[in-house]
């Protein structure tokens, strides 16, 4: 369910990036760095806590995206999201690779919540030094499923992009799990 909303909202919101009105794609581009970002973060999170045994719940995706410490969040997202930004303007594959840098980020600052923004960035690449393509394969092996998905019209995508989320989530307890020093 919690998968079907953030396509939706997501859905919703492309109507406006096709317009012709410049207003309209403005605004697309701001509700997607200000909501969407977050509820990602949020399911992202949803995830990790799930996996810890907390209560499945929709209510959780929002609280960790949208209530909670919503500035902090927002500096996560929106920081990491031009880093990659930046990144992509030198070429594709830097961007990609910092990408995979970053993705563990969400998690990070869910496990401290006293880190900033950057802190968190900082130690989602050192803690993905080294394990990139690891996780660039893993990602790779689901290819299939989401070929399938897409083929579905999106529809299979709402069971493949929990799995995929569920599957980083375990990468990084893993990780977390090898080396300490990625807890503190």
């Amino acid at each position: 369910m919690a998968t079907l909303i953030l396509f939706a909202i997501g859905g919703l919101l492309q109507g406006f990036s096709k317009s012709q009105s410049a207003i309209l794609v403005g605004l697309y581009f701001l509700l997607y760095l200000l909501g969407v970002l977050n509820l990602q973060y949020g399911f992202n999170v949803a995830i990790l806590r799930f996996n810890r045994g907390r209560e499945k719940t929709i209510n959780e995706m929002f609280s960790a995206g949208l209530k909670e410490d919503y500035g902090r969040v927002l500096g996560i997202v929106l920081l990491r999201a031009v880093f990659v930004f930046l990144w992509m303007l030198l070429l594709i594959i830097p961007g990609i690779i910092k990408a995979y840098s970053y993705a563990m980020t969400d998690f990070i600052a869910e496990d401290n919540p006293e880190l900033e923004a950057n802190e968190c960035i900082n130690r989602s690449m050192a803690m993905m030094d080294g394990h990139k393509m690891e996780l660039f394969l893993l990602d790779l092996s689901y290819i299939g499923w989401i070929l399938l998905g897409c083929i579905t019209f999106g529809i299979g995508m709402l069971w493949v992009s929990p799995w995929i989320t569920m599957a980083h989530v375990k990468f990084y307890e893993q990780l977390k799990a090898e080396s300490p020093a990625y807890a503190e």
